[in-house]
């Protein structure tokens, strides 16, 4: 595995994991060594060309990889390793296998380190821009499926830096993940182990909570009528007084009152009974008494709200099951 790592040329697996960690670490900010907030192609290819200012250099540990026998070898040996691993011996295979030296060097070598660099370069920049925060909002990582194509599974990018340790990116079975399958199988003859999953009442949290948001930006949109709190104060006698003096359609349901002009002519149940309504508590009647109304009923009735209903309705004036 490290002398593939070496193959594709993107640094040693000290170097890459040292700027990998310090990514996660300082997500969106100066001390992300290919922060997003700089820019789509900042974090794409341009911070490659640009010499790293130590200062600024955001700290991780890397005791693990430092006495890591196999990582430090790669690490001191990278510039030979990449050489031969990442030139000459894409090169071999085709050249000495059927005498397909130019195929070797434009397919086996320049294409692929073309393709396998813009890949992971899009972990760094697509990844942050194009998708859905499914499991936070508070920094760029984001989720899209064009992104996990591209990148060879690395595009569900929230949940990963959501949940870091876990070592899918994917957890549907549908979505586009050959990494986690990699490693998952690796596991399966003892090349990989210990593979860690974040606990999924942890991550349907995380879930929940963005669609809650989700639903709430939603709500916001839309007229759920005056708050209550804000509506005036009437007593019984004043309904009647607008009624009769100002031609009001006033009715009075669980203390709040409504203003139900023009209704009736759309009324389901049919206009007799919105004129039998007014000037009366038909709390009953709406709650079950005649017919337990559904959610468009109540929705559409927060839009009439005129005020909230002070003291008490006669007896005479409320409506009765039937």
């Amino acid at each position: 595995m490290a002398l593939a790592g070496a193959s594709a040329c993107q640094g040693s697996i000290k170097w890459w994991s040292r700027h990998h960690r310090s990514h996660h670490r300082y997500t969106d900010t100066d001390f992300d060594p290919y922060g997003p907030q700089k820019g789509f192609w900042h974090s794409h290819i341009l911070w490659m060309f640009i010499k790293e200012d130590t200062k600024k250099r955001g700290k991780v540990d890397m005791m693990d990889l430092n006495n890591d026998p196999v990582v430090m070898w790669q690490h001191r040996n990278f510039v030979p390793l990449m050489l031969f691993f990442g030139f000459v011996f894409p090169m071999l295979v085709p050249g000495l296998g059927w005498g397909d030296w130019k195929g070797g060097y434009f397919w086996s070598t320049i294409t692929r380190l073309v393709f396998t660099h813009h890949a992971t370069f899009c972990v760094n920049s697509l990844a942050h821009w194009l998708g859905e925060e499914s499991f936070d909002d508070r920094h760029t990582p984001k989720d899209h499926f064009i992104t996990a194509i591209l990148t060879l599974g690395e595009g569900y990018h929230n949940f990963h830096h959501e949940f870091p340790s876990d070592f899918r990116n994917a957890i549907k079975f549908w979505q586009y993940d050959p990494t986690k399958w990699l490693i998952w199988l690796c596991s399966c003859v003892g090349l990989t182990y210990n593979l860690n999953k974040f606990p999924d009442n942890e991550v349907q949290k995380g879930r929940l909570q963005m669609q809650a948001k989700k639903i709430e930006d939603l709500k916001k949109k839309l007229n759920w009528g005056t708050p209550l709190e804000k509506l005036p104060e009437l007593t019984f006698e004043d309904v009647q007084s607008q009624i009769r003096d100002n031609g009001k359609q006033l009715t009075i349901i669980d203390g709040v009152i409504y203003n139900v002009d023009g209704f009736a002519e759309n009324h389901p149940g049919g206009r007799i009974f919105i004129k039998s309504a007014i000037g009366r508590d038909v709390t009953n009647a709406f709650n079950g008494g005649v017919y337990n109304h559904h959610n468009a009923a109540r929705n559409l009735l927060s839009g009439f709200r005129y005020g909230v209903l002070k003291g008490e309705v006669p007896s005479a004036n409320k409506s009765k099951d039937e």
